[in-house]
């Protein structure tokens, strides 16, 4: 029976045409090309569309994340069958499922959000509707920009993580389309649930004045938070759909394959991910207290608690960028040393380099992209270019199979089987040992060690560099 694209990502072999790094270096050349040059076109203020307003260019792009992910891997390249996935020329495909996802995208937008929602639902959802109840033009535009691109926020940590926890279960038998509107539907529920007690207490105090039979107002996170910005969710969020591709890139969906039990491995996958999460998004706030010292509420940007909370996320961000390129491009390099070492290694690649991209986004940015100069401009969103550069890869890598730095040639019956073999080998070669619980205790002792000296380096550290404008 066909199964459309099912198991098309693991089963295809991507043949580099050229000794590495020559393949990488050409892609990111050719999809850096293709950045800037759409970012002229359609989010560049000195450009064509000036889509960043910000908000409004940051709904574009994080909704077509979305939908490039439902297309791939919810809905499994559904409509097309899996031949025509293999056999059409990469160019061509590229051209025709990038056309199909930016349909979806204006459709979703415009006539599910604006056009349904916003005209029968949530007015501000749509911003003909608040400029009729007397916003300004810009003002309208921005606050129903917001609230789709924070449903987008939810929506785009949830929909991986069906995938990437879960395991599609209860209907990874199903064939397409059934197979993708179940968990579609599943993953929208949840977004929207997780929208209204997240999100939409923060679109309520938007307004004048505070819309108290609508909404939580104040929000319940004001007095943890020291904010009733829902930046402090948009935090959290994003730092779990940096670990929801951390642990499916680089770390191969380690830890948590290791756990033989499929009920147990799932559970503890979605919410092991969500506690990754949490610790980085404590960690990066904290980190912040450390260089410029305690938020004081009532004071803005770099000094206000809803400033820091949005910089969590934006720091969190930097780290899908080296990560996804170790993946798609690397083909996650090292892979010579044991499952635990590799994803060491990976990770301290990806931390290093995220760190040099931070650096260096913040001093060349506003020439390049047109964002506003310094490091805490109230229209400096870093997420923005950032995931557009991500839908870029994940066009090329997904609809294009890394043309023309790699040939994709389907592996045979069984090659795909030694890949499961090995796979297997490798996952059963992580063990429970004398040398493992000693590998675990000096881990231990020097990730706390790790920790102090990170503690007490990072003030330090922050005013040597000194190349971040402010």
């Amino acid at each position: 029976m066909e199964k459309f694209g099912a198991g098309y990502l693991e089963e295809r072999k991507l043949v580099p045409r050229w000794p590495q790094p020559i393949p990488a270096i050409v892609s990111l050349v050719l999809t850096m090309v293709v950045f800037y040059i759409t970012w002229w076109l359609f989010q560049d203020p000195r450009g064509w569309m000036r889509m960043y307003t910000p908000y409004v260019g940051y709904m574009y792009t994080r909704w077509w994340l979305i939908v490039l992910i439902w297309m791939v891997y919810i809905f499994n390249y559904w409509p097309f069958r899996r031949s025509w996935v293999e056999k059409t020329h990469p160019l061509l495909k590229g051209a025709i499922l990038t056309t199909i996802s930016v349909f979806i995208l204006l459709l979703l937008i415009k006539g599910f959000f604006e056009m349904l929602l916003g005209n029968f639902g949530i007015a501000y959802f749509n911003p003909e509707r608040l400029k009729a109840l007397g916003l300004t033009e810009f003002f309208s535009l921005e606050y129903s920009a917001l609230a789709c691109l924070m449903f987008a926020a939810i929506a785009s940590w949830l929909s991986p993580a069906w995938i990437v926890a879960c395991e599609e279960r209860p209907w990874e038998k199903m064939d397409q389309p059934g197979k993708g509107i179940s968990i579609l539907v599943m993953t929208f529920f949840l977004s929207t649930l997780i929208f209204f007690v997240t999100m939409h207490s923060h679109m309520g105090i938007l307004y004048y004045p505070w819309q108290y039979f609508t909404s939580i107002a104040p929000p319940y996170w004001e007095a943890f938070a020291g904010t009733v910005s829902g930046n402090f969710h948009v935090a959290w969020i994003m730092c779990c759909t940096v670990m929801v591709w951390t642990v499916e890139t680089i770390w191969e969906r380690y830890p948590f394959k290791l756990i033989k039990t499929d009920w147990l491995r799932r559970l503890t996958a979605f919410f092991g991910i969500i506690a990754l999460a949490f610790a980085m998004f404590f960690f990066l706030y904290f980190a912040q207290e450390l260089t410029w010292g305690e938020a004081i509420r009532g004071t803005r940007l770099i000094n206000a608690p809803d400033w820091r909370w949005l910089h969590v996320g934006e720091m969190a961000v930097f780290f899908l960028l080296p990560a996804m390129f170790i993946t798609f491009y690397c083909g996650n390099w090292p892979k010579r040393f044991s499952l635990p070492v590799n994803v060491l290694i990976r990770t301290a690649i990806t931390i290093v380099a995220a760190s040099l991209i931070y650096i260096l986004y913040y001093k060349f940015s506003h020439d390049f992209l047109g964002t506003q100069k310094g490091f805490m401009h109230e229209q400096q969103f870093p997420m923005i270019p950032t995931i557009w550069l991500i839908n870029i890869w994940l066009c090329h890598h997904w609809f294009m199979d890394n043309w023309p730095g790699w040939k994709m040639v389907p592996k045979t019956a069984d090659e795909i089987a030694k890949d499961h073999q090995a796979e297997k080998e490798l996952v059963a070669d992580v063990k429970w040992s004398p040398v493992l619980g000693w590998g675990l205790i000096v881990g231990f002792v020097l990730g706390v060690a790790l920790y102090f000296v990170i503690v007490f380096i990072l003030p330090w550290l922050y005013k040597v560099i000194t190349v971040i404008p402010q």
